[in-house]
């Protein structure tokens, strides 16, 4: 029985001596006369109170009405804040991840998890701010999910409170530099090209420090494997700048490697080329360059590896249609298509064609019958003999070069 309780019990049991007094001065009068002391519950820390008539105490304090003491109320443990915040965007590649709640954590709660992993520790378990500090670099360009656990087995306060539901947060490390892509490009034999460093170079089988070196490439000096090749190829070349020339050699990687060939540079072409120099998985074609000049008789030349394999008549576009000038990468290779389109006088046209090779928009290296060729007759494209057309379509792969000029 609670003390208020015992008060209304002890008030009750004096009941038959006042009903005696009551006999005399009227009850009416003894009853607005008598008054009950409310007693606050044990631990409230309130004093006493007088009530008014009884059965109409005063009403109950908060401390009453709520017994547990505020500091050890269990509150919503809730993630105020992740850094580096969601949808962030070049973050550095060692940059810490700070993860605030609203209260301190207990000291076995877990640690949230990072994904993809990086070599590194969590600190901050007793505290409301958890803090990893990476010892190696994300990839670059990586997109960085931070997931903090919630439900039972999910980040503990020390009050005991979880999170309701986990937490996710992702951001995107910046990228490497170009000199570095440029480099593994040399080292991977696919630029004209060679790398040789100034000084000891990162292990190949070394992830950490190759991811390192993307973003503070070694020293060194890169030479021309040949200096066979024509002027127009020899100019192309500029290190640390991504260049159409940089560009054609990123997409002769993504074709070999199985990667969506565009030219652009992702996490995962410097994955690929991080594993692929680890394995001593290199490029065994060579380089190919092709020349398309619309100087009279026009024509098409293509080189191998700094030799002329190549050099016949070709067609260029007409003045209504003329083929841009320009150097492009080969984006799309076909051994047989129709082409469909429209004639400059409206008119459509749907032309079986032969051993395609895209580099422009709609643009192609291709066979086409013609009656003779070296003149302007297509609407855009070069147009080739068919044995011209065969022998230039395997060097015409995935990021070779088409240079228009003339």
């Amino acid at each position: 029985m609670s003390r208020r309780s015992s008060v209304r019990a002890r008030g009750r049991e004096a009941a038959p001596a006042r009903a005696r007094l009551l006999a005399s001065v009227g009850a009416a009068t003894l009853l607005a006369s008598i008054s009950v002391v409310a007693l606050a519950p044990p631990g409230s820390g309130a004093a006493p109170t007088a009530g008014g008539p009884l059965g109409r105490e005063r009403p109950a304090t908060s401390a009453a009405r709520h017994p547990a003491h505020p500091s050890r109320r269990a509150v919503r443990l809730r993630v105020l804040r992740v850094s580096p915040a969601g949808g962030a965007t070049g973050v550095a590649p060692r940059s810490p991840v700070t993860v605030t709640l609203s209260a301190a954590t207990a000291a076995t709660s877990p640690y949230p998890s990072l994904s993809p992993s990086v070599a590194g520790s969590w600190r901050g378990a007793g505290t409301a701010t958890l803090v990893f500090r990476p010892t190696e670099p994300w990839i670059p360009l990586s997109s960085v999910t931070v997931r903090v656990p919630g439900g039972a087995h999910g980040v503990r306060a020390e009050s005991g409170s979880t999170l309701t539901a986990p937490v996710s947060r992702t951001f995107s490390v910046a990228n490497g530099s170009v000199l570095r892509i440029q480099q593994l490009l040399s080292l991977l034999d696919y630029s004209p090209l060679a790398f040789a460093p100034a000084g000891s170079a990162p292990p190949a089988g070394d992830l950490a420090a190759q991811a390192a070196a993307a973003y503070a490439p070694p020293p060194g000096h890169f030479t021309w494997r040949t200096r066979a090749w024509p002027s127009q190829l020899l100019a192309l070349w500029q290190p640390g700048v991504y260049s159409v020339m940089t560009r054609g050699l990123v997409m002769s990687f993504q074709a070999d490697h199985g990667l969506y060939v565009n030219g652009q540079i992702t996490a995962g072409l410097w994955n690929d080329m991080f594993l692929a120099l680890s394995s001593g998985v290199v490029n065994t074609g060579g380089y190919d360059f092709a020349l398309a000049d619309k100087t009279p008789p026009e024509a098409l030349t293509v080189w191998h590896d700094g030799a002329v394999v190549l050099h016949s008549p070709a067609n260029t576009g007409i003045s209504q249609s003329p083929t841009a000038d320009g150097v492009y990468p080969v984006f799309a290779r076909y051994r047989y298509q129709v082409m469909h389109g429209t004639n400059p006088d409206g008119s459509l046209y749907s032309d079986p064609v032969q051993y395609v090779a895209y580099f422009n928009g709609g643009d192609a290296v291709h066979y086409l019958a013609r009656a003779d060729y070296g003149i302007p007759q297509s609407l855009g494209c070069v147009e080739l003999p068919f044995a011209a057309a065969a022998q230039a379509w395997p060097y015409l792969a995935y990021g070779t070069l088409v240079d228009v000029t003339g």
